[in-house]
């Protein structure tokens, strides 16, 4: 179907759903604080809410008739304009919605809706108020651009606007310079993964003359990026590992992800903005839209998951020691993602989506639960409402945020029937269904196994920590005054609590386990159905006889089933050691004391220090760096540029000027005087640059003879005398009876002597210089 036309008020239709939170934030930034803070939070909450309107017609509108005729992954996409066109290159300001970037833009817009509501209860003292409204449109419509750009240049954009936003929000309170510097590093460290993301782009251009997704999905250009590029690896391989360095950036994957914690420096609704449907998942985002380059290149996705599993597993250890609110919930971010990237690694796309899904509401969940705890505990007197070493007892005074924040803990750990029970288990038995002669090719057969093992001890650890944060907030007895005296959030906090908890409750639904007596009626919405047009199934391996093998293995159902059973008790184990520890009556438990003490110090230690991943880098590149810019600075920039360049410059300028000064003082005879004196100076070098002589040669049978007496003024006054018979004696033409007094003189040879002499007389100085040469002719 043509599209073309599919446009409200002369604009595309897809164009409007980042457009409308961009005009919100261009309202707040310019006129908001003379609008006032009512009309401020209106405008913003207004601009989300019609993009995500707009998003829920077209997604359940035209391209629901567009799923259901087949053409799901074709969809809807509209051009702007032509953006760039030079060359091959013509990259148009273009936007796709399928089924993928369908499922997206309702998280984005949904979420991001409920997260502007909170804001306006969270940030209702705050001096900037309509800046911080204008930052949230600019972040959301930045991270639709993202999802709905219909080429690598366009997400690029988004890409971009999220990197800055985060900068401006983590940021917000910049007047303490912790937090400025949570912004900044969060810009930093997303600036290394770009150049990553910029090198795949350009990569894959160099290969295949295209960025737009349509037509590198196409199998006449994937072609290209299937052919040897290095140690024998496909082109596939080097651009789908550069654009996963980018998105270790974004989502805060080993190496890069030392930002994300840092980030809790922002606002708590920033926070769930950030860490639950927005900026984090555009790395998986992505792996997920170029699943078919992936699809092409097991080496990449081995990397995509190992590195996935790594960071699950490290960020859950993190965890477990961190006593401040927000950090365990950012580790608990980074882990959760590791998951997700471990989906797509496997090529288990729709596990992959499933658990962004889920895992936005759940965590947004916690996260404005964590919001609605520190506003209670400040209300309550406390300085430092995010230690959870403070607080306990908080079910008896915030019952809605107690309740809410249960329900997405009991989804977090996998604990059926709630979301996370469903995508987490769908992530495990992707991992290990891809073993034996199911596993990807070049893999290690026994791969499968260790993915989901280490996922399982994630799985465990994540249970453990998010329970023993649990236990601490709302169990036990109150362990500060401020905790006594906390109470309930405003209606405008818990009201989205409370929409994000029943989504953490229901939305697993949309992705049961593939049982084959499991019969769902035909209206049941099946996750997996939606996004298989978006996606591929098989390996892309050209040239290769016989049918083309599938990304995943398929278990039976009995298999399936003890997955399920060993998820459920990894998540129970996790939940009863922490209640264990920190839940029973009279906990925290000495014995945890005891344990960190005695032989779990050094662990404990490695945990509250973060494996010290900030300590090394400081050393290994932040000093390093700091030492070079130092020198720089000191020996370029102070001495070469300011000292010699600058001021140096400077100096002898002011020098002649100070010299200039006692000449130029008005009094003519002074001038006079400097002039002849100068004037004499001037003929007197002239005069002194070439020394007086004469040239002679040979002219048939005259000698022809040149002057040259000098240069200058001077010697434009002298006279000339000839000596030719070196007689000593100044000679004279015997036709004429004149003295030989010409610069060009033509005498017979016959008359010359051995030697000739010419006379210069100076009139001024009234001296005579001689110059006398011998004449050496060959045929003399």
């Amino acid at each position: 179907m043509d599209y073309s036309q599919f446009k409200f008020l002369g604009l595309p239709m897809l164009a409007w759903i980042p457009l409308f939170p961009l005009l919100g934030a261009l309202v707040n930034l310019t006129l908001g604080r003379r609008l006032g803070k009512t009309a401020a939070h209106t405008v913003a909450i207004a601009a989300v809410v019609a993009s995500f309107g707009m998003s829920a017609w077209l997604v359940f509108g035209e391209l629901w008739k567009a799923y259901k005729a087949g053409a799901g992954g074709t969809g809807i996409e509209q051009v702007v304009y032509t953006w760039i066109e030079v060359g091959q290159l013509k990259i148009e300001l273009a936007f796709h919605l399928d089924t993928l970037s369908g499922v997206m833009i309702l998280i984005i817009t949904g979420i991001g809706s409920l997260i502007h509501i909170y804001s306006t209860g969270y940030m209702a003292h705050d001096p900037r108020y309509s800046t911080f409204f204008g930052y949230l449109n600019l972040f959301t419509g930045a991270m639709l651009i993202l999802v709905l750009g219909s080429s690598l240049p366009v997400m690029f954009i988004g890409w971009e606007g999220v990197g800055l936003c985060s900068y401006l929000l983590i940021g917000f309170w910049y007047e303490r310079e912790d937090y400025a510097t949570a912004g900044r590093k969060a810009f930093i460290v997303n600036r290394i993964g770009d150049f990553c993301f910029l090198l795949g782009m350009f990569l894959l251009f160099w290969a295949t003359k295209t960025l737009d997704f349509g037509q590198l999905k196409q199998a006449s250009v994937g072609a290209a990026y299937v052919q040897p590029f290095w140690g024998g690896e496909r082109l596939a391989a080097a651009a789908a590992i550069f654009l996963f360095i980018g998105a270790c950036g974004k989502s805060a994957q080993l190496p890069l992800f030392v930002w994300l914690p840092d980030a809790m420096a922002g606002p708590t609704p920033v926070s769930a903005l950030i860490h639950a449907a927005t900026m984090v998942t555009a790395g998986v985002y992505m792996v997920c839209r170029l699943a078919f380059l992936y699809s092409a290149s097991t080496t990449a996705m081995i990397v995509v998951c190992t590195i996935g599993m790594l960071t699950a597993l490290v960020a859950a250890f993190m965890a477990f020691a961190q006593t401040d609110l927000k950090k365990v919930l950012a580790y608990s971010t980074v882990s959760q993602l590791g998951f997700m990237f471990v989906a797509a690694g496997t090529g288990n796309w729709t596990a992959a989506i499933f658990h962004l899904m889920t895992h936005a509401f759940f965590k947004a969940c916690l996260f404005l639960g964590a919001g609605s705890v520190m506003h209670g505990m400040e209300h309550g007197g406390s300085t430092t409402p995010g230690d959870i070493m403070t607080m306990g007892g908080l079910r008896k005074h915030m019952p809605i945020t107690w309740i809410t924040f249960l329900i997405s803990c009991l989804a977090i750990a996998g604990i059926f029937p709630f979301s996370g029970f469903f995508s987490k288990d769908e992530i495990l038995g992707g991992a290990y269904s891809i073993v034996g002669s199911a596993a990807p090719p070049g893999w290690p057969a026994w791969y499968g196994y260790v993915l989901w093992g280490g996922l399982l001890v994630a799985a465990l650890g994540t249970a453990f920590y998010m329970w023993r944060l649990y236990f601490l907030v709302w169990h036990g007895p109150e362990r500060s005054e401020a905790a006594k005296h906390a109470h309930e959030s405003p209606p405008s906090m818990t009201m989205p609590l409370v929409i994000l908890a029943l989504g953490a409750t229901l939305t697993g639904f949309l992705g049961l386990p593939h049982l084959s007596w499991l019969k769902l009626p035909s209206w049941w919405p099946s996750l997996s159905s939606w996004l298989a047009p978006s996606t591929v199934q098989t390996w892309y391996n050209p040239g290769v006889d016989g049918p083309a093998q599938p990304l995943l293995g398929h278990s039976s159902d009995n298999t399936i089933l003890i997955l399920m059973v060993v998820a459920l008790g990894i998540g129970l184990l996790g939940i009863g050691l922490a209640w264990v520890f920190y839940g029973a009556p009279g906990k925290p438990s000495g014995t945890v004391e005891r344990l960190v003490d005695g032989p779990l110090h050094g662990a404990y230690e490695a945990s509250k220090a973060k494996l010290w991943f900030d300590e090394v880098y400081d050393f290994l590149i932040v000093r390093p760096f700091r030492l070079v810019a130092r020198a720089l600075f000191e020996i370029v920039d102070r001495f070469i540029i300011d000292t010699i360049a600058v001021n140096g410059s400077a100096m002898v300028v002011g020098l002649f000027g100070r010299v200039s000064r006692w000449f130029q003082n008005g009094q003519v005879q002074r001038y006079l005087a400097g002039l002849v004196l100068g004037a004499a100076a001037v003929f007197l070098v002239a005069d002194c640059k070439t020394k007086p002589t004469f040239d002679y040669e040979m002219v048939g049978d005259r000698l022809h003879l040149t002057a040259r007496p000098g240069a200058g003024l001077v010697s434009a006054t002298t006279k000339l005398r000839w000596d030719i018979d070196g007689d000593g004696k100044a000679d004279v033409d015997p036709n004429t009876g004149a003295v030989y007094d010409t610069p060009d003189l033509y005498v017979l040879y016959g008359d010359t002597g051995a030697k000739v002499t010419l006379f210069i007389d100076d009139p001024v100085t009234r001296t005579t210089k001689t110059v006398t040469r011998l004449i050496e002719l060959e045929d003399k």
